[in-house]
């Protein structure tokens, strides 16, 4: 096969050592196992991105994010972001891949965000375009999907659960993310007794209920994860109040030295307040051998399995429960679940199949007739729009 894929165009692959960003991480592991295995993949991505096993396509445009700092300073740019300055970026990138496909040197387009291949895809109805959805579809996302429809689009979700909130999109599979199991190796050492919390210091990370449970079992809790400035306030009235001698916050830590901290730990930490489309960081702690301690909601059902690598509950108070069970659960079952379920060489058998499949023309498996389907969305799309217009004249009138 021949492919060509993108990230963000303003965003140089790998990404910058200070700063977490997954899609970046997943689509250079996609990428350089499909060359290894003769594919060939075309990488587009500014000045700076480099791949192992991939011809990187820059366009001789510059990285503008090079670090966390400058990252930040962008989404904080009202001014650039009113006028989809990074938007802008992308697309001077998504437009030569649809350029180049149409012309036959690609066989199909994949992207991690869909909105940079939207204004594009009816222009070209012979190009096959497949998306990944890393992010949860919140209600505007799906509408903005709905009313680009088209025969040509297809979307792998990364959960089951992740779909609920637009079942009717043309999915082709569920692909579940895969890491990488040397770099998140298996310790047989003996766990310390301390709880581990990793991740964005948000409130739908649930790192408040993390400190709840920590203080109800009277246990040792590591908090590493990036305070946001938008973040700041939450930080300041629920985090920061808890810290002493058993409530550490470490802050940033670079993902070399995670690793380390998920090895050691007795359990980690999900004590989610949304519907998570996935949890990378679930399937890291157990491929160290660490059991998992989560909230029942969004992907946790399917990536974690209860009594076996950790235990899914529904209350803070049944997490603080199952603490004590812990010893229940062996390290080389949590370890062997993410082999055989979420490691990076399954993840790309699962894509391989995928794409190979749509070329052929055949449907992957749990996908319907994409093509009515996309016209199914469409035409109630259309039929929304135009109750709006009508509603609008009344008004008017």
């Amino acid at each position: 096969m021949k492919i060509a894929t993108i990230v963000r165009g303003y965003l140089p692959a790998p990404r910058p050592d200070d700063m977490i960003y997954a899609p970046i991480d997943l689509a250079i592991a996609i990428t350089e196992k499909l060359v290894e295995r003769g594919h060939t993949v075309d990488y587009y991505g500014p000045i700076g991105s480099h791949l192992r096993a991939s011809n990187v396509v820059t366009l001789n445009q510059r990285a503008r994010v090079k670090n966390y700092e400058e990252f930040a300073q962008l989404l904080g740019d009202s001014d650039m972001l009113a006028h989809n300055a990074p938007g802008m970026w992308d697309n001077f990138f998504v437009r030569e891949m649809f350029e180049r496909a149409a012309k036959g040197e690609y066989d199909l387009l994949h992207f991690h965000h869909p909105e940079m291949a939207l204004p594009y895809v009816h222009l070209y109805p012979n190009v096959p375009v497949v998306y990944t959805l890393h992010d949860p579809v919140t209600p505007w996302m799906k509408e903005l999907l709905e009313t680009y429809m088209t025969p040509n689009q297809y979307f792998i979700s990364i959960s089951n659960n992740q779909r609920q909130a637009a079942p009717d999109l043309p999915y082709v599979a569920t692909v579940y993310n895969g890491i990488d199991m040397n770099r998140f190796a298996y310790s047989e050492e003996k766990h310390d007794d301390y709880l581990l919390f990793a991740g964005r210091i948000v409130p739908e990370k649930g790192v408040k209920g993390a400190i709840q449970v920590a203080q109800q079992t009277d246990k040792q809790l590591f908090i590493i994860g990036r305070v946001y400035p938008d973040q700041q306030g939450y930080f300041d009235q629920h985090i920061r109040p808890h810290l002493n001698e058993k409530i550490l916050y470490l802050g940033f830590v670079a993902q070399e030295q995670v690793v380390r901290y998920y090895q050691k730990a007795s359990a980690f930490m999900m004590p989610i307040q949304w519907e998570e489309p996935f949890g990378l960081t679930m399937a890291e702690a157990m491929a160290c051998g660490t059991p998992v301690l989560a909230l029942r909601r969004g992907s946790v059902p399917e990536v974690v399995e209860d009594g076996k690598t950790g235990f899914v509950v529904d209350t803070l108070s049944d997490m603080a429960a199952a603490v004590s069970k812990l010893d229940q659960i062996r390290p080389e079952d949590c370890h062997a679940h993410v082999v055989e379920h979420f490691s990076a060489e399954i993840m790309v058998d699962h894509y391989e199949r995928v794409f190979e499949e749509i070329l052929r023309g055949t449907q992957p498996e749990g996908a319907d007739d994409a093509a009515a389907r996309s016209a199914t969305v469409l035409r109630e799309s259309l039929k929304r729009g135009a109750e709006r217009a009508r509603n609008l004249l009344r008004r008017k009138q």
